[in-house]
């Protein structure tokens, strides 16, 4: 999932803004205690999340897929002051830890944890988003985003994580399910005429889109 050098990627984070002391809690006992540790967003990805937010100010955000709450916890830092964050997962028994830690934070009183199949929950939603966060089950990328696609105000933001997939995208030897989805996924945005696409090759890719 990391496409600098181990040093490189050190200055990298070095010379970044640091976590919080909440972000570097969550960092360490997500890899201490939940399996998938590399499915955290990290200090890095964490930051730029953080940055887009703070530029985009959302006031509604939308997150497909929660795991510990790290990457919905710095969005939240760029949120406006009576914004809410709404955050899908399916997994009971992490909606637990990850509820623990939005307590813990300052936004507290501004995030909904919702847990279920967001294929579900999405179409009972009827928020307008300024910022969509899709990184769930890769299968359905291209499904979560015709789901948002049309609640996303205009000049809003949706950001894909797991775009490049371990660099699977572009190995033609590797056709599995979750692979085939990322490539059609990246295809299909890259062809929307109703968003602006640019892939970040940050981590493990970010597509970052703009609705037109």
């Amino acid at each position: 999932m990391e496409f600098l050098p181990e040093g490189l990627q050190e200055y990298v984070e070095d010379h970044s803004e640091p976590e919080s002391d909440l972000l570097q809690q969550i960092n360490r006992e997500t890899h201490l205690h939940v399996l998938k540790p590399r499915m955290l967003s990290g200090h890095l990805q964490g930051r730029v999340l953080s940055m887009l937010s703070h530029m985009i100010k959302p006031k509604y955000i939308l997150e497909i897929g929660t795991y510990t709450g790290y990457a919905a916890l710095s969005m939240a830092e760029g949120m406006q002051p009576h914004g809410k964050l709404i955050t899908i997962d399916n997994n009971e028994e992490l909606s637990v830890r990850s509820k623990k830690y939005f307590e813990l934070s300052n936004h507290s009183d501004q995030i909904e944890m919702l847990v279920g199949n967001a294929i579900d929950v999405i179409p009972t939603l009827k928020e307008r988003w300024d910022l969509v966060f899709i990184d769930a089950d890769k299968e359905n990328y291209a499904n979560y985003f015709d789901q948002v696609i049309d609640q996303v105000n205009t000049g809003g933001f949706i950001i894909a994580d797991n775009v490049l997939w371990s660099g699977k995208v572009f190995d033609k030897n590797k056709q599995d399910k979750a692979t085939e989805s990322i490539k059609g996924f990246n295809e299909k945005m890259h062809t929307d005429s109703r968003v602006q696409n640019v892939l970040f090759p940050i981590r493990d890719g970010l597509m970052i889109l703009r609705k037109i």
